[in-house]
């Protein structure tokens, strides 16, 4: 195979993490030319609502998907958190890359932290997974929605229209924005867990050998391990797209820490696990832990978590 085409977002994130995975194919590869095929997806057109009320994470993959099954494109990069569990009839994910920093991160001008924000303070995020756990930890701030790319959030910020936003750190850092605002801190896993995938890159591609032969070097396999229970874990747990979820594994050594989360939005009622596992087990524990949040009730939880987030939020 000569060429090789990524269908890829236009946004500036998008195409710093195409690019990337351009550059490292085409040095391991030698003779491959690699082409961005720029698309836009539903999730850039709307800018003015949030997320879960136009339809969730496969707002960002769905034209991109189509390209690659009309035989327009071979591969998509992809933010791992964005792309759901289950895949379309002809399509797989091919690799998933070493991760950045998976935490959340608080940017301001004015407070360091989330401790340092005065009663009050107006905080940005569309997320009801950073919303829940942000409330929980700070009841009295008052959270303000926040669309669009990293640029637009960032002028937002400086603007004055918050006093603080929550992005992932992993986008700041891929984009060098780390001295854009005065004050860039990420955020403890004590008190905020992350997305699933977050801080990976998910390389979706056409369920085809030859490709699949070409994106496998791109694979890490502790990024491997890490998200696959994160996306059991959530497959298991899937209410619709206006819920909050957070879970994170992480590896040292033999062992992995896995953190989960789920509750309202409003972070009035949340049930969160702690477990230490053995790495080799690693396949079993996504479902595992899904299903002793089950036993906790946590269906009928995110069942009423869709319902707030739908009345009182979106």
């Amino acid at each position: 195979m000569k060429k090789l085409v990524i269908a890829t977002r236009g946004s500036q994130l998008a195409l710093w993490q195409s690019e990337h995975i351009k550059s490292v194919l085409e040095d391991v590869h030698d003779g491959l030319e690699v082409e961005l095929k720029v698309m836009k997806t539903k999730g850039d057109k709307i800018l003015d609502t949030p997320l879960a009320k136009i339809g969730g994470k496969g707002l960002f993959t769905k034209e991109l998907e189509d390209a690659m099954l009309n035989g327009e494109a071979h591969i998509a990069v992809h933010s791992l958190k964005d792309v759901p569990t289950v895949f379309p009839d002809g399509l797989v994910l091919g690799a998933i890359t070493k991760r950045e920093n998976p935490k959340d991160a608080i940017l301001s001008e004015k407070y360091e932290d989330i401790d340092s924000l005065p009663e009050g303070a107006v905080v940005g995020t569309t997320s009801l997974r950073r919303r829940m756990q942000i409330l929980a930890y700070r009841p009295d701030l008052k959270i303000k929605n926040l669309r669009g790319n990293v640029n637009t959030r960032l002028r937002k910020l400086k603007d004055g229209e918050y006093d603080a936003i929550i992005l992932a750190t992993a986008g700041i850092k891929r984009l060098g924005f780390e001295n854009e605002v005065k004050y860039f801190t990420p955020i403890k896993k004590s008190i905020m867990i992350p997305a699933m995938g977050q801080a990976a890159l998910g390389i979706e591609c056409v369920d085809d050998e030859k490709i699949l032969e070409i994106v496998k070097v791109l694979n890490d396999k502790d990024a491997n391990i890490e998200t696959t229970i994160e996306r059991d874990f959530v497959d298991v747990l899937q209410g619709g797209c206006q819920v909050p979820i957070g879970v994170n594994a992480k590896i040292k050594d033999k062992t992995i820490t896995v953190r989960a989360i789920v509750g309202m939005p409003n972070g009035d009622k949340m049930l969160k696990e702690k477990l230490y596992v053995s790495k080799k087990d690693y396949k079993s524990i996504g479902k595992e832990l899904a299903d002793i949040m089950v036993e906790r009730g946590a269906v009928k939880l995110l069942k009423e978590a869709e319902e707030q987030a739908l009345k009182e939020i979106l």
